[in-house]
């Protein structure tokens, strides 16, 4: 897996981790009365997966550019667990950091179990609400509204009637995913088939970074006769891009805007939009929050009214089809509105 971050984890199931280089040079506990400024804590597929853990890099980097605030970021490890997570989150905030966010659901009860332990320090978890802790801010995020978006521009793009959609991990935030976008589909032509696959099943969360297995998946929708896939994918939504891109096909992007991603420069002619979430923008709000002495805490949703959602259209060739961009404006505003309501289940 790739390593990026400024903090390298020496080892996993040892009692500590420890850490060869810090924002302020320190390695050890004893630095706990240090500012270390904020952590991130990358979920499966770490950074550079162009979608979900990037966009909470960009906040962080936006946070120390524009607060001048310090910071560290650390990799997941292959096959860890959640007392692997734990000793993560506990290093990290017994080394000074504040605030310590934790980007995906699968740190829940990690964040649970540690934030006890530090409670003058704030936790951030994203995508998850479970965890009701004055120190713990969960950032949440109206993900099918953005789909459904996603939904209307397929159904109006494709020529076969038949759209894709490819899920990493069959679990409820997922299935919000597919939910939105198949009633956009549905909404706009009730004639549209829509194929739904998953790569894993929870426990197995390799799903979001299988970018093969991405790639036979849609490969197979192709075959199937779908000319629009949608993914939700992480890391593993590249394989979907690559295959749908190779075939002259169109690939709706997840999470961050995936057309200006340089990862995935080759395909971008052909990623016709992105249903987007402000990880990035939650990331710097919480960052900011503690900053000014104003911490966040309890439950924070980011939805299609405020823009923590929406279908990014940095295409060009998206914003020459004038039909689809009124269609995605009109739902967005019926969205807003309350006229549309979106489901989170399939």
């Amino acid at each position: 897996m790739r390593r990026v971050s400024s903090i390298a984890v020496a080892g996993i199931g040892i009692a500590a981790l420890a850490f060869t280089t810090t924002a302020c040079g320190g390695s050890s506990s004893s630095d706990s009365k240090k500012d270390k400024g904020v952590a991130i804590a990358y979920d499966v597929g770490g950074r550079g997966d162009q979608s979900f853990n990037d966009a909470a890099y960009a906040g962080f980097v936006k946070a120390k550019k524009e607060l001048g605030v310090k910071g560290d970021d650390i990799e997941p490890s292959e096959g860890e667990s959640d007392a692997d997570k734990v000793q993560r989150l506990t290093e990290l905030a017994r080394e000074g950091h504040n605030p310590v966010i934790a980007v995906g659901f699968v740190y829940a009860p990690a964040v649970k179990e540690v934030a006890k332990k530090y409670p003058k320090i704030t936790f951030g978890l994203v995508d998850d609400d479970t965890v009701h802790m004055k120190n713990v801010v969960n950032m949440v995020f109206n993900e099918e509204q953005g789909s459904y978006l996603a939904g209307v521009a397929a159904a109006l793009t494709t020529k076969s009637k038949t759209v894709g959609f490819v899920g990493g991990v069959e679990n409820p935030l997922i299935k919000k995913f597919e939910a939105g976008y198949v009633q956009g589909v549905h909404d706009t032509d009730k004639s549209v088939k829509v194929k739904v696959q998953y790569l894993t099943q929870p426990p197995d969360y390799s799903g979001f970074k299988k970018p093969d297995a991405g790639k036979d998946t849609a490969n197979g929708q192709l075959d199937g006769g779908a000319d629009v896939i949608y993914q939700a994918a992480g890391d593993s939504g590249s394989g979907v891009i690559e295959a749908a891109a190779t075939r002259g096909k169109w690939a709706i992007g997840v999470d961050s805007d995936q057309y200006t991603q340089k990862g995935l420069a080759k395909f971008k002619s052909k990623i016709l939009a992105s249903a987007t979430k402000a990880v990035d923008e939650a990331v710097f709000n919480l960052v900011k929050s503690v900053k000014d002495g104003k911490p966040q805490s309890g439950t924070v949703r980011y939805g299609l009214k405020t823009g923590g959602v929406g279908l990014a259209d940095s295409n060009p060739e998206y914003k020459k089809m004038t039909k689809v961009v009124e269609a995605v404006e009109t739902a967005k505003k019926k969205i807003i509105s309350g006229e549309i309501k979106v489901k989170t289940t399939p």
